[in-house]
């Protein structure tokens, strides 16, 4: 599906159930063995011309962060939440996933009449305001928005984490469980940003 036919797909939702304000959201992070997972809400301009929006693993890494910028500067607000590893480790990856959705839906509570959220789950204070979509970054542009701002945010703090803990490679799998990385924990054990709750070893 196109740029044109996601955003087609938004205003069709919108105007079936008569919103005039949506948002979208998602998450980054939720497989990784290190880092934060994060959530990020975002409310798109509909009025602007249409960004090439799918879905943020379907675009490489240089596009993300140029539809990254454009996406803050044009849409009518956004949030990013970050779950730490240890909020994580103190629940369960499902269960802090959800947790982060709270808290981006209430960063835009009043400014958005309705949220589409990625996957399954729809926290508790939704009902009513909000559907879970499974497969949603592929279905509706402003799902994909917030599939990109989660992903670049998550994958230039997992950089920036790479100049403190070099030995785990970071920058290049942002947390994410490659063989390299096993290496490196069987070499050097967990840093504090690795989920204990996680299989490590």
């Amino acid at each position: 599906m196109n740029s044109s036919e996601l955003y087609q797909q938004d205003r069709n939702f919108m105007q079936l159930n008569a919103f005039s304000s949506l948002a979208g959201m998602d998450e980054a992070g939720r497989g990784a063995l290190a880092g934060p997972v994060v959530i990020a809400a975002v409310i798109l301009d509909y009025d602007t011309k249409e960004l090439l929006l799918n879905d943020s693993k379907q675009i490489t890494e240089k596009r993300r962060e140029a539809l990254y910028e454009e996406i803050i500067l044009r849409s009518k607000a956004h949030a990013i939440i970050e779950i730490s590893a240890i909020e994580i480790d103190n629940s369960n990856i499902r269960a802090a996933t959800i947790l982060g959705f709270e808290r981006a839906y209430l960063a835009l509570t009043g400014k958005a009449e309705h949220f589409l959220v990625d996957g399954r789950d729809l926290p508790y204070q939704m009902e009513g305001k909000g559907d879970a979509v499974i497969k949603g970054d592929a279905r509706y542009a402003v799902v994909a928005a917030a599939s990109i701002l989660a992903k670049v945010y998550r994958d230039r703090l997992m950089r920036n984490w790479h100049d403190e803990y070099p030995m785990y490679g970071f920058a290049r799998h942002k947390g994410y469980g490659t063989q390299a990385h096993y290496r490196a924990l069987a070499q050097h054990g967990a840093s504090p940003l690795h989920r204990q709750s996680f299989r490590l070893f």
